[in-house]
C-alpha cells in the first residue's frame, strides 16, 4: 500500500532534506520513524527536495508501507519517534502511480525577511535580515521580470543536478508588513539555490545598488556570476506542492496564519 504524507520541519538543524553520509538529514529523521513502524527499512520519496537550514510547512511525501496500519499510526506513532523539529501532519493512502515529486503540478515557496538595522534574535533561522532599506514598489517592479517560462542558469547553484534550467514562474510577489517582508513564488519546479537567488537579486535592486530592469538583463545573459550573492536560507519556507484533485490530497490547514510567521498576503501551503 503506497502511502502519502503532509509533513512540516524545522530546517535549521538539517543538511536538508536528502541523506548525506553522517549528516542529520530530514528524509533520514522519516525514514527511519516511518521503519520503526513499518518494522521494515522504507524508503520515503519527497515533492521538493529542500536546502540546509531550509523550512517546510507544507512538504508532501510518499512510501510504500509493507504491513497494513491505521492511519493514525503513520501520524502519530511516527511523530512520537521523531525529533520536535519534524511532524507528520496528515497521512492519506493512495494509488501505486501516484508518485510525490513526478505527479507535482507546482511548488511554492515563501521567503520572510526583517529589514531592521538589528538583526533577529527570538526569530534567529526563522527570518532572513536585511539591514539597508529597501523599497517595495522597485523589487514588485523587478520581480515581474522573472514570470513566465525562462532559462535561469543565472540563478542556479553552480551544483545544480536538475536536467535542464528552463523552468516556469507563475507567482514571483513581493508584500510588506512593517519591517516584515515576504516574498512569495510559485513555479512547476525549482532549480538548488534559486529561490534564494532571487531574493538577493531583488535585494540588490530594492537597497538602490541595481535598477529593476537588471533583473532581465541578468535573466536573459544566463551567467550566474552577474548574479546577486545568494542569500542567507534562513527564511526559506516551502509552503506548498500542487497535485491533481484526483489524488483527493488532504488541504494542509493554515496553522499559522494569525501569527508573525506569515504576512496578511502571504499564500498558504495546499495541495490542490
Amino acid at each position: 500500500m503506497r502511502i502519502a504524507l503532509g509533513v512540516e520541519y524545522d530546517g535549521t538543524a538539517f543538511c536538508g532534506w536528502q541523506r548525506q553520509p553522517g549528516k542529520a538529514s530530514v528524509q533520514e529523521a522519516l525514514e527511519t520513524a516511518v521503519s520503526a513502524i513499518a518494522m521494515e527499512n522504507v524508503n520515503v520519496v519527497c515533492a521538493g527536495r529542500t536546502d540546509s537550514g531550509v523550512h517546510a510547512s507544507a512538504q508532501v511525501v510518499h512510501f510504500d508501507a509493507p504491513i497494513e496500519r491505521p492511519l493514525t499510526a503513520w501520524v502519530r506513532g511516527v511523530n512520537g519517534l521523531l525529533p520536535t523539529t519534524v511532524a507528520v501532519l496528515w497521512a492519506h493512502p493512495v494509488p501505486n502511480e501516484f508518485h510525490a515529486r513526478f505527479e507535482a503540478h507546482y511548488r511554492s515557496y515563501l521567503y520572510r525577511l526583517l529589514n531592521h538595522s538589528v538583526r533577529p534574535a527570538l526569530m534567529a533561522g526563522k527570518l532572513g535580515w536585511y539591514h539597508h532599506p529597501l523599497d517595495l514598489g522597485l523589487m514588485r517592479e523587478g520581480a515581474q521580470y522573472l514570470l513566465g517560462r525562462h532559462d535561469f542558469s543565472a540563478f542556479r547553484s553552480s551544483e545544480c543536478q536538475a536536467k535542464t534550467p528552463v523552468k516556469t514562474l507563475h507567482v514571483a510577489a513581493v508584500s510588506q508588513r512593517g519591517a516584515l517582508f515576504a516574498f512569495s513564488f510559485t513555479a512547476d519546479a525549482f532549480l538548488q539555490h534559486m529561490v534564494r537567488n532571487m531574493v538577493g537579486a531583488l535585494l540588490a535592486v530594492g537597497a538602490g545598488r541595481e535598477k529593476p530592469q537588471w533583473i532581465e538583463e541578468v535573466l536573459t545573459s544566463r551567467n550566474r556570476r552577474l548574479n546577486a550573492a545568494t542569500f542567507s536560507p534562513d527564511g526559506l519556507i516551502l509552503t506548498g506542492v500542487g497535485y491533481d484533485p484526483k489524488w483527493q490530497l488532504p488541504a494542509f490547514q493554515d496553522r499559522w496564519i494569525d501569527s508573525p510567521l506569515t504576512l496578511d498576503d502571504a499564500p498558504h501551503g495546499h495541495t490542490h
